[in-house]
């Protein structure tokens, strides 16, 4: 590995900081990627608390700082730095429980092209200590857009007792094998949860997987209590795989399959309706079943359609009682501010955890597919996270843990960009900026980390989201989506004053032991 000695001159302390360098490559969108192979990738290591009264500032940027981390020391008074951020651990806040990304048909595609080393690399940078530490991996149950052909787990038909359910090549031979691989170098437990995009065209009115359908019958009847067990099913058998699930959504984009011609994998449901089949068939069959631990997330579509959505479902408390929280996903977030739809559904229903299910750069017709190298989307991210998160979410998880040069394999061709892009043609991968978006939040942020208040001595640019962890110890993020340095300082009472600066256009870490 080579290794540099960077000397940091920081508030009059040298500090040495090693780092396994980005190997840093230009396509000319704006930053860098960092280029990775079968035996050489940067990393951001295993990060321990600084001493007492010290502090560690992990800091990348668009001029292409990537977690280049320094140390520096509390002092006594203030630096006299115009902006002061106090941290207010006595305002206590959600409990963090992750962040992490999807292993899609396309994602495992995309890893298993590469050489067994590049694979474990590139694996290892997303859940390894070494690595970034990922916690949720959301699991496709069959097929979806990111998938070369369309498949469910039952498409033989009128199979209402579901006896020729049986995982797919795609299963046994991609997801199942890489996940258990990611398993193994993760040191906790991995929290898998499952969605399904569609059920089988048999039980539907529109008999095809894609476009506008709903299930046939109403809730109660066979083909919504077929559905249901579909899910069990699905959980029994990747059980068998050594492989158990944290949590299932009740299913991807309902709103999907209440449009005309949608062009790819979707089942409808109105919040009635998705209420209802919890109630009557799926809430009953999971606590029936060997399986009644699994966290169960409504909604898993966008924002936009809260607090409304879990008002219907929520209200009712035959579905309520089966329900533990509600997912959404970050397209057309600029129709739907976080504090009128996030916010206020914590608010009307407090005991049901809010959790990020979907999120990817490139979506959009007007900006689509890969940049190599967007810091902008980096930007995206770091900005809807904090957003989120000031805004009582518990986690958030990305999209396509990994695509091509193209933002594929898609079988309808709704290509888009991802943290990671392979090129398996040079057996190299790149890590895009908002791989790093997602490090500065997913390496510090333990599960039960705590949000705490942060308070502003006067009007800022930057996004700031501030924790306690179960160490005692402090993180702080800070965002500079601006084109000027800010200089600030942060007031911890326990410690005093921090000295910092957040560079242009930067992701900022901080870390400080409180005890």
């Amino acid at each position: 590995m080579k290794e540099t000695v960077l000397f940091i001159l920081l508030t009059g302390v040298i500090t040495i900081a090693r780092a396994e360098e980005c190997q840093a490559l230009n396509f000319g969108h704006g930053s860098v990627v960092c280029v990775c192979n079968a035996t050489y990738c940067d990393s951001v290591g295993r990060i321990g608390l600084p001493d007492p009264g010290q502090f560690l500032s992990y800091v990348s940027s668009k001029t292409g700082s990537r977690l280049v981390k320094s140390q520096g020391q509390f002092q006594k008074n203030s630096t006299g730095a115009a902006l002061r951020i106090t941290l207010n651990p006595s305002q206590k806040y959600q409990r963090i429980k992750g962040f992490g990304g999807a292993m899609t048909d396309a994602a495992t595609m995309n890893i298993q092209s590469l050489s067994s080393g590049a694979q474990d690399q590139l694996l290892r940078q997303y859940f390894s200590p070494d690595g970034i530490e990922y916690r949720f991996v959301r699991v496709p149950m069959a097929s979806c857009d990111f998938s070369t052909r369309l498949y469910t787990y039952a498409d033989t038909p009128d199979d209402y007792e579901l006896k020729n359910f049986t995982l797919a090549k795609e299963d046994i031979h991609m997801k199942i094998p890489l996940l258990q691989r990611a398993q193994a170098l993760s040191a906790q437990p991995l929290k898998l949860f499952a969605s399904a995009w569609s059920a089988p065209a048999w039980l539907k009115t529109n008999g095809a997987l894609t476009g506008k359908g709903s299930l046939k019958g109403k809730p109660g009847g066979k083909e919504y209590k077929t559905w249901a067990q579909y899910y069990i099913r699905f959980l029994e058998e990747y059980q068998k795989y050594n492989l158990s699930f944290w949590g299932l959504t009740s299913g991807n984009e309902p709103t999907a399959g209440e449009m005309t011609n949608y062009s790819f994998q979707a089942l409808g449901f109105t919040p009635e309706t998705q209420r209802d089949w919890i109630a009557l068939d799926l809430g009953p069959g999971l606590h029936s079943s060997s399986f009644p631990q699994t966290r169960l997330m409504i909604l898993d579509d966008n924002r936009l359609l809260l607090p409304q959505w879990a008002k219907v479902v929520l209200s009712d408390i035959q579905a309520a009682r089966y329900v533990h929280g509600i997912g959404f996903h970050w397209y057309l977030n600029n129709f739907a501010p976080a504090d009128i739809t996030l916010t206020t559904t914590h608010h009307l229903y407090p005991d049901y955890f809010l959790f990020g299910t979907e999120a990817c750069a490139g979506w959009n017709p007007l900006d689509r597919g890969v940049r190599l190298g967007s810091w902008d989307r980096a930007e995206d991210y770091a900005h809807d996270i904090i957003q989120d998160l000031n805004n009582y979410v518990t986690g958030w998880t990305d999209w396509n843990l990994a695509l091509n040069q193209d933002g594929g394999p898609n079988w309808v061709k709704n290509f888009v960009d991802s943290t990671i892009i392979v090129d398996s043609s040079k057996d190299i991968f790149y890590k895009q900026p908002t791989f790093y978006s997602m490090a500065h939040f997913s390496k510090f942020l333990w599960e039960e980390s705590q949000r705490v208040g942060v308070s502003f001595s006067q009007h800022t640019s930057l996004e700031i989201s501030g924790y306690i962890r179960s160490d005692a110890s402090a993180v702080l993020i800070i965002l500079n989506r601006s084109d000027e340095e800010v200089q600030f300082e942060v007031w911890d009472q326990t410690l005093g004053f921090l000295p910092g600066s957040a560079p242009p256009h930067s992701i900022l870490t901080l870390l400080w032991s409180r005890r």
